[in-house]
């Protein structure tokens, strides 16, 4: 008696539309504009494994990435790519799915297709792009953290690029004020990078935040991907607030994408006599919203965002409260050595060790000093940095 042939299991259609974005994501020498033209052409993506090589090239593919894909090759390769992605609790979320961020969608060239960490449900929010200099001054930080911190508060989410600096205290501010924050990568979203930021990534994901890329796992850092990666921050996001950047830094390129995308520009003032306030202070002649605090930022929403926003207030636990890096006032009062040695130290200028002692020398014995800055740091009001150098927090 012959056993009948199982018959072949088909997938659901919407699983192959899903994998022929990742196919298409996956061919080389594809670009995110051509994919995008030649999937509005299609009745549903999943044809594109059934075209022939003529319309293939129809769509203006070059001819080795339309050869990629008829010969079979880039289902392969996105199939291949599923695989690591399950394995590693990486989704996707395709152009042509309902998890897309609308603001994405509005831009030139939005990527096709984004590869994500965390909770993709964190797209459809209200966000606003954090950016600066991976070399900022104590100011730049604080200010930084604060405002990241002050709209989190207030429902905001906060979008950086998870690099060194400004990016990485946009972040910090957000989760310590208890809320998710979204990280845009410029390399695979299974590559870390900066390494140092490994325990912030985990923070991210642990917080209920996300990390995206639209570029395949294990993409590691090259400088071409980072300049293409702040379109994805600016244009995700109603708004970039620019903290510091120097003339020629990357931070820059985001502020350019903003305008081009017709976001709203916040710029951070600074210092004229330092380098890191070029871009800022530049972009704020040109035009951009001037920002000191979070009210700046919340005043240029537009009404509708701005209302949707108040609206959540009012669910929360507790209303949100101007967010500090202090603690609550009051909480300790300050002793009298404590109080000489806070006085001495800035929130923009930080202070080594031995001028903080030369300067007290006359009023207090080093132990007396060593013990202040203990008693300061502990209580929040100020912070240490690498060298034995103190900045008063803000």
């Amino acid at each position: 008696m012959t056993t009948p042939a199982s018959p072949e299991v088909t997938p659901p259609l919407e699983d192959e539309d899903r994998l022929a974005w990742l196919a298409a994501a996956m061919t080389p020498d594809l670009g995110a504009r051509r994919i995008l033209n030649a999937m509005r052409q299609l009745e549903a993506p999943s044809q594109l494994f059934s075209l022939p090589l003529t319309t293939l090239e129809s769509f203006r593919f070059p001819a080795s990435a339309a050869q990629y894909i008829f010969s079979g090759k880039a289902r392969a390769a996105a199939e291949e790519e599923q695989k690591r992605a399950e394995a590693q609790r990486v989704s996707f979320v395709t152009y042509g799915c309902p998890q897309y961020p609308s603001a994405l969608r509005e831009i030139y060239d939005p990527p096709p297709m984004l590869w994500v960490r965390g909770d993709a449900d964190q797209l459809s929010r209200y966000s606003i792009g954090i950016v600066g200099t991976r070399h900022p001054t104590p100011y730049g930080t604080g200010v930084a953290e604060i405002l990241a911190r002050d709209l989190s508060a207030r429902g905001m989410l906060i979008v950086s690029g998870m690099a060194r600096g400004v990016d990485t205290a946009a972040h910090k501010g957000a989760l310590a004020a208890g809320k998710p924050t979204l990280a845009v990568w410029g390399t695979g979203a299974d590559v870390i990078y900066p390494k140092e930021n490994k325990r912030l990534a985990e923070q991210i994901l642990e917080t209920g935040g996300a990390i995206i890329s639209e570029l395949p796992l294990g993409t590691y850092p090259a400088p071409h991907n980072f300049p293409r990666r702040n379109r994805i921050i600016s244009g995700i996001s109603i708004g970039v607030v620019v903290v510091e950047a120097s003339e020629n830094s990357g931070t820059r390129v985001t502020a350019r994408c903003a305008v081009d995308q017709g976001r709203e520009v916040f710029a951070v003032p600074g210092n004229v006599t330092s380098k890191n306030s070029w871009t800022p202070n530049t972009l704020i002649k040109q035009g951009a919203q001037l920002t000191a605090t979070w009210e700046d930022v919340w005043e240029s929403l537009p009404t509708k965002i701005r209302l949707a926003l108040e609206a959540g207030w009012a669910v929360e636990s507790k209303s949100p409260t101007d967010a500090s890096l202090l603690p609550e006032a009051g909480s300790k009062a300050l002793g009298a050595g404590e109080s000489i040695v806070l006085d001495v130290l800035q929130q923009d200028t930080a202070l080594q060790m031995d001028e903080i002692l030369d300067r007290l020398e006359a009023q207090l014995s080093s132990a007396e000093v060593f013990t202040a800055l203990f008693e300061l740091e502990l209580s929040g009001r100020i912070r240490s940095l690498p060298g034995k150098n103190y900045v008063r927090s803000f």
